[in-house]
Order: C-alpha cells, then structure tokens, then sequence
C-alpha cells in the first residue's frame, strides 16, 4: 500500500485558493491514501466561534468536501482531511474520511486545544475504524495525540494505520507518535502544516511542520522539514500491523492485565 501526506501552508480564510494549492500537489505522487492536515482549506487561527461558524460548511455537502470527493475519483485514491464543520449552529473541528468511490464518513476532534475551546464544540462521535479496501483505518486529529487511550481505542477496535490530521505547535508530538506506533503495533501518518499566523497582533502562533509516517516498530519511514510545503508517499506492508506478538512469548494485546487496570 502506498500511503502520505501533503504538508501545505494555508493561508487564513481563503479556502478555494488553499484548495486549488493542495488539488494540485494531489498530482506529483500516486498514493492508496493521502492525509492532509488539520482545517487544511481554512487556516487554524479563529478567532471565536463565529467566526468558525462562518468558515465552517456541512459534511459532506459543503463545496470543500465535494472537492476533494471529486479529486479521490479523479486519482483513484482515499483521503483523510482536517476542515471546520458547521453542523445547525454547532461547529466541529473535523476530518472527513473518503475513499476512491466517495464519502465514508467523519470524525470530530475531542480533545480541544486551549483557544480552539472558544470556537468548536467537543467531539461527539465515537473513535470509529474505517474501511478502505482491505485497511482498516483510524482516525485522530492533532491533539488527541496526547491522550494515549486515543490511539488505543482505534487499535483495540481493528486499525491498521491511524491518519492523523493535525496542526502542531508544540515540539513534542513527532516523537510521541513513535510511542504511540509502539504501544499499538500500528502505522501512523501524521499530517501538519508549516507557517505563521497572527490573527491578533504580536501574538503570532508558529507551526513545526515534520509530517511522518510511523510503522508499527516506531521506525520513522519519513519525516518532513519544519518550513516547506511537501508531498511524500511510502511504501507499507500493512500486515505488519496486524502481528501483535513482540517475541514467542508476548502479544501486546492478549497480555493486557483487564482484571488489573482501573479504567
């Protein structure tokens, strides 16, 4: 399975723009499957939830998602992208999942990050896997990376790969993605964006960039550069991720002490 991600740097509010950039990057790999970044068509910065609302559109009837069902078709290829949703007067930080014959499904971010609590409402779907092909597919976005029990849902309930839409700031996810990659036996393809922005003056938010693809030994099969816009595709075999055992003795998950754990 070929499997990446696209690394962009969008420009706040000018979704069809910020769209046209990423359709065309869409073009320089072929891939099974593409993750894109965290409300890659939008920008992250907003301001307030009217704001969000206002940027945000329906899934999956808005013009971005359309546009992106139109781009899957066209490559024959799945996608995993981070949009704002605007759901009635609610609004999700969300990613929609799409296959190559079309609309699979959603998820919602349910761990907000500090000021994104004044724009989007928590999650309120479950950790679901995905079907694409063969692949059974988890979603997480950004965040949610620092919540170990995230990535364990999606593994306990049949991911092989996780696709993690996200827009990093703080330094420390490339590295913990490994961990999680390790606790799971899982593949992960996380998806940031490079730049600046600064919606309110001499507050500028910087992000560090460094998409990657994980496999399940915590090997980083690719990480991008912390400033440019990249597309990278790898190769997997994803039935590495459907082996548990560690040696001749241990599997990861039938060795869980359930009559133990608290949770």
């Amino acid at each position: 399975m070929r499997v990446g991600f696209i690394q962009n740097n969008p420009v706040f509010a000018n979704i069809e723009s910020n769209l046209s950039r990423v359709e065309a990057l869409l073009t320089r790999e072929r891939a099974d499957l593409v993750v894109l970044p965290e409300l890659f068509s939008t920008g992250y910065l907003f301001l307030n939830h009217k704001e969000a609302l206002t940027l945000g559109e329906p899934i999956p009837e808005g013009s971005t998602t359309q546009s992106l069902i139109r781009a899957a078709k066209q490559h024959q290829t799945a996608i995993v992208a981070g949009i704002a949703e605007r759901d009635g007067e609610k609004t999700y930080n969300s990613a929609v999942i799409i296959g190559s014959g079309g609309y699979l499904g959603k998820y919602r971010k349910i761990h907000l990050f500090d000021t994104e609590k004044n724009c989007f409402d928590p999650g309120d779907l479950p950790l679901n896997v995905f079907k694409i092909g063969s692949v059974r597919i988890g979603v997480m976005i950004c965040f949610d990376w620092r919540f170990p029990e995230t990535a364990r849902t999606l593994a306990l309930a049949g991911a092989d790969l996780i696709a993690h839409p996200s827009n990093l700031v703080l330094p420390h996810c490339p590295q913990a993605m490994i961990t999680r990659c390790l606790e799971n036996r899982v593949f992960a393809i996380t998806a940031n964006r490079t730049g600046v922005e600064e919606r309110v003056h001499g507050h500028p938010l910087h992000f560090i960039g460094q998409s990657q693809v994980v496999d399940p030994d915590g090997n980083v099969l690719y990480r991008a550069s912390e400033s440019d816009e990249e597309v990278r595709v790898v190769e997997i075999d994803i039935n590495r991720a459907r082996d548990k055992s560690i040696n001749s003795k241990n599997d990861l998950f039938e060795d869980r002490r359930h009559d133990l754990y608290s949770l």
